[in-house]
């Protein structure tokens, strides 16, 4: 499934450099037999739900003929989501500001989950603002999930 992955993520990159996303993520979900091809289409200003319906019909269009899964499959394309995972130190850098929530794989300050802002990263550590007013240095090799949280104002 890795060389297939990789085929396809070549695909929606070649697409989505035409169409001005960036892609986020490639996945395969489901059964072997009827496997679901999930792809995370992002740009800074957001998705809407026609950035996703023009870049599944493309993508679609060049995956029939590139033909790079021989079984059925089904295709989905959406965003990742206002709770989207933080992958790597550029996912952090570049949501700066924002409200996140941390799981560690060693405990930092006697703790493993942490809630806060964003508020800087230098080198490999991530610094959230806990509370308005506690900051916390966390390693990223340290990380084991993040993600986004969904404020509301």
């Amino acid at each position: 499934m890795g060389d297939i992955k990789k085929k396809v993520t070549g695909l929606a990159q070649a697409v989505a450099d035409e169409q001005g996303v960036k892609i986020f993520d490639v996945e395969f979900a489901g059964s072997s037999g009827r496997p679901i091809l999930k792809v995370y289409i992002d740009r800074k200003e957001g998705v809407t739900l026609e950035d996703c319906s023009r870049f599944s019909r493309s993508l679609s269009a060049l995956m029939d003929v590139e033909d790079p899964v021989r079984t059925p499959y089904v295709l989905e394309v959406s965003s990742p989501g206002l709770d989207r995972p933080l992958r790597g130190l550029s996912d952090y850098e570049h949501n700066l500001g924002k409200l996140a929530r941390i799981v560690t794989r060693e405990a930092v300050d006697n703790r493993t989950f942490f809630v806060g802002r964003i508020v800087e990263v230098a080198g490999d550590v991530v610094r959230l603002k806990i509370d308005d007013k506690t900051n916390v240095d966390i390693a990223f090799e340290n990380i084991s999930k993040a993600r986004l949280e969904i404020e509301f104002k």
